[in-house]
This record gives C-alpha cells, sequence and structure tokens, in this order.
C-alpha cells in the first residue's frame, strides 16, 4: 500500500505539487490523471524518493523512505517517464543487472529473469544488445527490470507512452495481471481509454492540485457526465475555476 499526505514541490516560483494526498490499495489500480504539466510525474518521483517534498510524506507499505530508503526500494518497482536501458548491454544483462543491484544472485536471479523473459514475450531479443530495440521492445525490458524483484508496489509513469496498439494491449494485461497478484499498482497516464479500461480509483490532478478521487463509475456520478472524458473535463474545468 501506498500512502501519500500533503506532498508539495516547488521549482523556484512555480509551484509543481499542491497538497497531493491519496492512498493506493494491495490488490488494486489507481491512476494518477492529469493533462501534460499537472504534476503526475513530480508526484511519481517524489513518491519513489528521487524528488525531496518541501512537505508532506510518503509511506510504502507502512515505511516512511526518509528514514529507511532502501527498505521503501525494496518494496517499490519503477517505470519512470526517461524508460531508459543500456544499448551496450542484451536484454537479459539489462534485468540481470537490476536484479543483481537488489540483491539476487545465482539460481533465484536466473529464474526471475528467465520468467520474465518469458512472460513479456522477449524471447527472441533476449540475448541481442538493446541498441536498435524498438520502442516497445525497450519498454519490456524496461518493465521488466522494474519488476525482477517481485516488489510489492508498482510505479508506472504514462507506460504506454509511444507504444504500438500491440505492445499496448500487451501492456494493459500485465498491468491487470499484477493487480490480480494482488499487487498495489499506480500509473500516470492522459489516456481517458486506458486509465476508464485499468483503473479501479482515480486520482484526477490539475495544476499540481487534486481535483477528485473516486472509480470511473463515482465521477461520472460526482460530474453528471456519461463518460469519464466529459467528467475528466468538467473536473478540469472546476479546479481551473478555483485557480483564477
Amino acid at each position: 500500500m501506498i500512502t501519500a499526505q500533503g506532498l508539495r514541490k516547488t521549482f523556484g516560483d512555480v509551484v509543481a505539487v499542491d497538497e497531493v494526498s491519496f492512498v493506493a490499495q494491495d490488490g488494486s489500480i489507481t491512476g494518477i490523471l492529469g493533462p501534460n504539466g499537472a504534476g503526475k510525474t513530480s508526484t511519481l518521483r517524489m513518491i519513489y524518493g528521487l524528488l525531496e517534498p518541501d512537505a508532506g510524506s510518503v509511506s510504502i507499505d507502512g515505511i516512511d523512505p526518509r528514514t529507511d530508503p532502501r527498505g521503501a526500494r525494496r518494496r517499490l518497482g519503477v517505470l519512470p517517464d526517461s524508460k531508459g536501458i543500456y544499448p551496450r548491454l542484451t536484454a537479459r544483462e539489462n534485468i540481470e543487472y537490476f536484479g543483481q543491484i537488489h540483491g539476487l544472485r545465482g539460481a533465484e536471479l536466473a529464474s526471475r529473469v528467465t520468467s520474465l523473459i518469458d512472460r513479456l514475450g522477449l524471447d527472441n531479443v533476449a540475448d541481442r544488445r538493446a541498441q536498435g530495440f524498438s520502442q516497445g521492445e525497450r519498454m519490456k525490458v524496461a518493465i521488466a527490470r522494474a519488476l525482477v524483484h517481485e516488489p510489492r508496489n508498482v510505479l508506472l509513469d504514462e507506460p504506454t507512452n509511444g507504444l504500438d496498439v500491440m505492445a499496448t494491449r500487451a501492456m494493459r494485461d500485465l498491468i491487470g495481471s499484477l493487480r490480480e497478484q494482488g499487487q498495489c499498482v499506480v500509473f500516470s497516464s492522459h489516456v481517458m481509454q486506458e486509465v476508464s479500461a485499468l483503473c479501479d480509483r482515480i486520482v484526477v490532478i490539475a495544476h499540481g492540485r487534486v481535483a477528485a478521487i473516486g472509480s470511473p463509475d463515482e465521477l461520472r456520478e460526482l460530474t453528471g457526465q456519461g463518460s469519464l472524458e466529459e467528467a475528466f473535463v468538467a473536473l478540469i474545468g472546476s479546479e481551473e475555476g478555483l485557480q483564477e
């Protein structure tokens, strides 16, 4: 379970995240939905420790990353927005390297790497250098790195960005399978169809603030709209009105 409480982050005079709070439960997919520049990525970066909050707190399965950063990291699998993989290493070597960072060795590491290669359909490129990989192949390697240590909590920053239709379907299937295994999944997106199809709960963020939290049905009911897209537009409009 991931808890964010009162997160705030500024860059100079710009308030990127302003008092963002939410809880992401185990066995559930929580979507962070908002337009570009809303503060989604900054919020995720504070949760996984890349950014230090100016105010507020984060809890990962009850662990405060500020007092026990290693303990928190062991419980997190992260697909950051950069998604960079090492081009001179093979897909297998990229995954193995991140497993070693998390303390995996020997037969256990080999078994987990092989399992992820099979699960993500990387068999044909597993022992090829990553340089020249397609966007979908790079994404699969990046998600395998995030999952190799079997974290209970998974953070994905726009995981289908730039993927083709088939790769997007495979990524959505994977995200759904993580929920079925009881893991806590948090992902950011601005793709309405994706959020509506996958998420149990949605945190709508605009101008760095939480505009609403609820299931897709609850957000539609809250705004009186028939579609999640129209509900989102109504919520963002309300938030813009509060900013004026």
